[in-house]
């Protein structure tokens, strides 16, 4: 085991936003609807709730299922709801800088949600993930740089070889 990587820091105050701000519509929302409808005020008012509960379960468990790295895979994940393994031999580069117009391409996955990306692994063959075939990953870590020189220190072990586009 090489490292656990963490991106709860990045990612999930804005999902806390998200969470306050749909609480303060479901409150609105309620009260405007039990005025006229309250049967129709119930069933939107479960499913938002619903939908909130869900949401911060997803947040919580960023903290507790970080992105890892070992000598033989790299296991993307955000939280409980998507996971990539990548086997390290699949790693072609790692890339910090990204554009926006890179990120919206199909064979990108991008799991930075609402945040802005600051590591892109590309992958050296498309892998198929559901129906997509992905070329790169993209993630919004904590700290970037540790996860850098880990990645690069499995990968020069692996062939001897730094990509200067990794550092």
């Amino acid at each position: 085991m090489i490292g656990a990587f963490t991106y709860h820091k990045a990612i999930a105050p804005m999902i806390w936003v998200l969470i306050g701000l749909s609480t303060i519509e479901l409150i609105v929302e309620h009260l405007l609807l039990a005025h006229w409808w309250p049967r129709v005020a119930i069933g939107i008012g479960l499913a938002t709730i619903s939908g909130i509960a869900w949401l911060v379960l997803v947040v919580r468990s960023f903290r507790t299922l970080p992105v890892m790295l070992d000598d033989h895979r790299l296991l993307m994940r955000i939280g409980r709801l998507r996971s990539i393994s990548v086997p390290i031999d699949h790693i072609a580069r790692l890339r910090h800088p990204c554009d926006v117009t890179a990120l919206k391409r199909r064979d990108v996955m991008n799991f930075a949600l609402l945040a802005f990306p600051n590591v892109v692994v590309e992958l050296a063959s498309p892998m198929l993930v559901g129906r997509r075939h992905i070329r790169s990953i993209a993630h919004r870590l904590d700290d970037p740089a540790s996860f850098t020189e880990a990645l690069n220190r499995i990968l020069f072990s692996q062939t001897g070889i730094i990509d200067p586009g990794m550092t």
